[in-house]
């Protein structure tokens, strides 16, 4: 893996697009290799440029964003996707999280958070802070109707009773040393579990993993007071 993260900027608005850009300038170890002004343009422009991360405005013309972070996913799954939105709350960006991206943005962020927030991406991990995405995905997901009694998704079926508490933790907003701490066990036996969790499940990061927690109906969406 190169030591320089390789970023490519995708917003209809051209403004938005330099300031992010001329955030990142100054920045030592990163590299702005192409704008998009459209999710079209962003498919293409990723596949010519093999950026490390791609920061996707969900709303654009031609090809939105949720669209063109599915075929990303798909296409090249060693691109990384985090989703920017206005809106902290906005429900496109469930939609984007389950598409593969790794966690949203507020347009508004500041330099050092965008630097921080693209070198964990860059490295694999999802930004998003685990309360927060709980929060959106209990309000934008809806459950499954329990007297129609869907069958769960794939995978499931073989989930150990151990996985299955970690998997609603998860849900809950719990973050791994949370996790540990109510189970009883070691931070890295929480790992291993989350890995097999993962596998099982067939989703890439937390964020698909909770999203699956509340469509499965595993966990359901508290009233907020």
């Amino acid at each position: 893996m190169s030591a320089t993260v390789r970023v490519l900027i995708a917003d209809d608005q051209p403004l938005v697009r330099r300031g992010l850009a001329l955030m990142l300038a100054p920045e030592p170890g990163f590299q702005v290799v192409a704008e998009a002004a459209d999710g079209a343009e962003a498919v293409r422009l990723a596949h010519e440029h093999r950026p490390d991360v791609v920061v996707m405005d969900i709303r654009m013309p031609v090809l939105d964003g949720i669209a063109a972070t599915g075929r990303l996913t798909a296409e090249l799954p060693d691109c990384r996707v985090l989703a920017l939105s206005t809106f902290d709350m906005d429900e496109h960006v469930v939609g984007a999280l389950r598409a593969g991206a790794c966690g949203f943005l507020p347009k508004d962020i500041s330099p050092e958070d965008l630097v921080a927030a693209l070198r964990v991406v860059r490295d694999g991990e999802a930004i998003l802070a685990p309360r927060l995405l709980t929060r959106l995905i209990s309000r934008h997901v809806t459950a499954p109707d329990r007297r129609a009694a869907p069958p769960e998704p794939p995978g499931t079926e073989g989930l150990t009773p151990r996985e299955r508490d970690v998997w609603r933790l998860i849900a809950r907003g719990a973050d791994n040393a949370e996790i540990a701490d109510r189970l009883g066990v070691s931070a890295s036996t929480v790992k291993n579990h989350i890995t097999a969790l993962f596998a099982k499940l067939r989703v890439r990061d937390r964020a698909q993993a909770v999203i699956a927690a509340y469509e499965t109906g595993l966990v359901t969406a508290r009233r907020e007071t």
